[in-house]
């Protein structure tokens, strides 16, 4: 049987919430893009439904399973926790040339970039 193609209603729900707090508490912006940060949150969602982690989706990896009990690249990862630094562009600083005014995205509105016929 093969996987589902898009992340399950829980962990997007749950990792768009996530994304949300996160970035409010740390001052920093969702992408001026928002298919950006819609495709980010899927990804990290459709990571927590396969791997039981929020790995992070921009990356490659050898071995995705290691990668997410490692915990170095689950989101929110270690460059973002100790110097800001988001290399999937969902938590960006106010000075960075690509960060929006947005901390927050509705579920459908991810859903409608996401939606995988």
């Amino acid at each position: 049987m093969d996987k589902p193609t898009q992340a399950s209603d829980k962990n997007l729900e749950l990792m768009r919430s996530f994304s949300e707090s996160y970035a409010k508490r740390t001052g920093t912006y969702f992408c001026v893009d928002p298919s950006v940060t819609a495709v980010v949150i899927e990804g990290l969602a459709k990571h927590k439904d396969d791997l039981g982690a929020p790995l992070c989706p921009c990356r490659h990896y050898e071995d995705k399973q290691a990668e997410a009990a490692a915990a170095y690249w689950n989101c929110p990862c270690v460059p973002m926790r100790e110097r800001k630094e988001c290399h999937c562009m969902l938590f960006l600083p106010a000075d960075n040339d690509f960060a929006g005014s947005q901390q927050e995205i509705g579920f459908d509105e991810i859903r409608s970039v996401t939606n995988n016929p």
